[in-house]
């Protein structure tokens, strides 16, 4: 079956920010002044949070490249050093040219997916799998947990980038793995990433095998990750949560032609869109909920051929066409023409 459109949104990613942060030294203060951002121009940044695993904010992506290359350079075993990086060898400082290899992954991802380059990606995995050939469960169980987690999101960006099943298996099992270390009693923030990251890669894996089993190991994921979550010190990630929660939920309802399931998606999509709103995130953040709901109403009335509900629908559609077209990508508000007319045709079909 064809799945309808629905927008995932992205927490932070805080491993990439890490490996930048501990990297950056190895640049020239001239190549270093480069990574901060421009703050001088307010901009609105409308794909914040929507463009996948490896977006950041706290550096300019303009890095990426001389950073790849310089940690390159640290880990060859040339005599020409290249930027300021030092040599790492492995026999002297395993765990050091394991967590260098952790960063340099890191780094490749995010510039795979600014590139849209599965090369890149195949390269950080390789990297990550060079770091667990020095850090183990029982020697050094934060590194690899850590590392298991790096692994586990390259390979569902890959996987989502390729639209294949092989990287998001790999991905599943990676974070499992991470979840061994990282407990909810002992590491809660970790563990709510990897339980978030592994419903998100359980739900792109449902689309690919059209198989309501994952769907449901998804919601599962999110329901625990919310569980450690709260909106005073984590609102996009509550947000975040709730809203792909719903997603999944959302696309097990039209699977399973459920309108409890859908019901229950728009309730989970109101909540994040309370949460975002309440704790003033970017009003792009609250029209992908507010999106998102609306898509999935649409859907239900569709299966219940529920006029007033279609009505409605667009009625909201034509709202947020209205009121938030700079906070609309493209895409989107295509996707809300299309869900427009569909409302209407709808409605149309039913009143005849």
């Amino acid at each position: 079956m064809k799945f309808s459109t629905n927008y995932i949104i992205f927490p932070p990613n805080k491993a990439l920010e890490r490996a930048i942060a501990d990297s950056i030294g190895m640049l020239s203060k001239e190549a270093a002044a480069a990574a901060m951002p421009d703050t001088k121009i307010a901009v609105a940044d409308n794909f914040r949070y929507a463009r996948g695993n490896y977006e950041q904010h706290r550096f300019s992506a303009r890095i990426y490249e001389s950073l790849c290359e310089a940690l390159e350079a640290s880990l060859t075993d040339t005599t020409d050093t290249g930027a300021l990086a030092a040599k790492i060898i492995r026999a002297r400082e395993p765990l050091v040219w394991a967590e260098t290899q952790n960063n340099l992954g890191n780094i490749l991802a995010a510039l795979g997916q600014q590139r849209r380059d599965a090369t890149l990606f195949e390269r950080a995995i390789l990297c990550f799998g060079k770091a667990l050939e020095e850090f183990s469960q029982e020697s050094s169980p934060p590194e690899w947990a850590a590392t298991q987690y790096n692994l586990g999101t390259a390979n569902q960006a890959l996987g989502r980038l390729l639209d294949a099943t092989k990287p998001l298996k790999i991905a599943v099992d990676a974070y499992t793995n991470a979840l061994l270390v990282w407990t909810r009693e002992r590491s809660p923030e970790d563990w709510m990433y990897a339980m978030h990251q592994l419903g998100a890669t359980l739900h792109t894996f449902g689309k690919l095998l059209k198989g309501n089993r994952q769907f449901q190991k998804s919601v599962v994921a999110y329901k625990n990750a919310l569980a450690a979550l709260d909106a005073d010190n984590y609102p996009l990630e509550l947000t975040a949560t709730h809203s792909n929660r719903a997603a999944a939920l959302h696309h097990l309802g039209e699977s399973e032609e459920n309108p409890d399931r859908l019901k229950e998606a728009i309730n989970s999509y109101e909540k994040a869109l309370t949460v975002s709103m309440e704790q003033q995130l970017p009003i792009h953040v609250a029209v992908i909920c507010r999106v998102n709901k609306a898509t999935a109403q649409n859907v239900l009335a569709q299966l219940t051929n529920d006029a007033v509900l279609a009505e409605e629908i667009a009625d909201e559609f034509e709202v947020i066409m209205e009121c938030f077209p700079h906070a609309l990508q493209p895409l989107c508000l295509k996707h809300c023409q299309e869900q427009l007319k569909m409302a209407q045709s709808q409605l149309q079909v039913i009143n005849r």
